[in-house]
């Protein structure tokens, strides 16, 4: 099965800002031309889930408005972003610099700004990623956010849920708007 993993197009906030989980828009014409680059890579008919954070579902309506042989995605919000908890809408660099450390420390289970931990990101896409196994598709469309994508990669490459570092976390996700596509 392949799985296409989109990101959302690049938000309506000032740069520097953590937005994990905020339910910001993005920019609504970045939105249709990645929709539009996005469009002749899935099959018809390839079944489409989505974030319920706005940014993933406008990006799922303007593909849908180019490909409405997708039909209708299935909201999930596993796939949603990471959420940072208090440290949500704040200047990455205004942050503590021990708040950095102790996430770094402990990365699988830190929660950083208070709210989850990459190894509960993880789990929750693994729960989301079990549930295609059944599928009896050959393509699945994600529309999701960095961070899930790379809890994707990092599942993928490694066979398995756990991590143990943050020298294990992917560093590499489509820029906004962009996609990447893994076997699984």
């Amino acid at each position: 099965m392949k799985l296409w993993l989109l990101r959302h197009a690049r938000v309506l906030l000032p740069e520097g800002l953590c937005y994990g989980a905020s339910d910001v828009p993005a920019d609504a014409a970045l939105t249709r031309e990645a929709a539009q680059a996005f469009a002749p890579l899935p099959p018809p008919g390839t079944p489409v889930w989505v974030s319920g954070l706005l940014r993933a579902q406008q990006m799922v309506s303007a593909l849908q408005t180019v490909r409405p042989d997708l039909g209708a995605a299935r909201m999930d919000t596993r796939l949603n972003e990471m959420d940072f908890g208090a440290w949500e809408l704040q200047r990455w660099d205004s942050m503590p610099r021990s708040a950095f450390d102790a996430w770094m420390a402990d990365f699988p289970h830190h929660r950083f700004g208070g709210a989850e931990s990459a190894q509960m990101l993880l789990y929750r896409v693994a729960a989301a990623l079990a549930d295609l196994r059944p599928a009896k598709t050959t393509d699945v469309v994600w529309v999701t956010h960095a961070g899930v994508i790379r809890a994707v990669q990092h599942i993928v490459a490694s066979g398995g849920v756990s991590i143990g570092d943050v020298a294990q976390w992917p560093k590499d996700a489509p820029e906004p708007g962009g996609w990447t596509a893994l076997s699984l």
